[in-house]
């Protein structure tokens, strides 16, 4: 029953590595836009915050088509990056892109939750005391929100691992280049003997986001624990 394929393996890596990349692409833009959501006070905040939410209400395929009108080899971002020899469209790196739009939301959504939740009042009297304010974001903001962040990149990555939508519309299904684990779970249920190795792979995908989720609610209870509002 789990005896995987090499190119089951290669689907899992796959993941893998879409998933991590995405994480790590998407924690820097994260961390800023939840700080400006969360502690900013600008004209377009509400407009700012549709935008970072919109890949949650979108059909992921109009995502992944958005992406291929874009960053297509035909498409004006597209273009423009082949000639510094980076392609998005039908690659790995496709996947990464898309992964990390679709997972974006959640990442912003906790770490600004994790941000709101830290005292304002710590960070002033560590101003008052004379540090500037990178400083301040360095030495209290971030070690506060740090559970949050881990949180975020968790379910981030359990999300980027379970995208199909926006991938296969953006970078198709070709075994060993873009074949994550949905799309492979997707070709093997397109055969008739696909039912075993798609319950395999199915396995696999559960159990990652069953792991991930026991792991975003831990650390979740830690912030509440660090912040005083005890166990929920």
């Amino acid at each position: 029953m789990l005896d995987f394929t090499p190119e089951e393996w290669t689907a899992i890596r796959l993941s893998l590595k879409v998933a991590f990349w995405a994480v790590l692409a998407s924690l820097p833009p994260g961390i800023l836009v939840a700080w400006l959501l969360a502690r900013g006070r600008f004209p377009g905040r509400i407009l700012l915050d549709g935008l970072v939410h919109l890949p949650l209400v979108l059909p992921p395929v109009v995502t992944g088509y958005l992406l291929l009108l874009l960053f297509g080899r035909q498409g004006p971002l597209g273009k423009m990056l082949a000639e510094v020899g980076i392609t998005f469209a039908f690659n790995w790196t496709g996947a990464v892109l898309a992964c990390a739009i679709m997972a974006f939301p959640l990442l912003v959504r906790a770490i600004r939750l994790s941000l709101e939740a830290i005292d304002p009042k710590l960070e002033q009297a560590a101003g008052s005391l004379g540090a500037p304010p990178w400083a301040v974001f360095a030495t209290i903001t971030m070690p506060l929100a740090l559970p949050g962040i881990l949180a975020g990149a968790i379910l981030c990555f359990a999300k980027a691992l379970g995208e199909f939508g926006a991938t296969i519309t953006f970078v198709s299904n070709i075994p060993g280049v873009t074949q994550t684990l949905p799309s492979a779970i997707y070709s093997h249920l397109q055969v008739p003997s696909g039912d075993g190795p798609a319950l395999r792979l199915t396995l696999v995908s559960v159990a990652i986001a069953i792991f991930a989720l026991i792991a975003s609610e831990l650390l979740a209870r830690q912030v509440r624990r660090r912040v005083g509002g005890g166990d929920a």
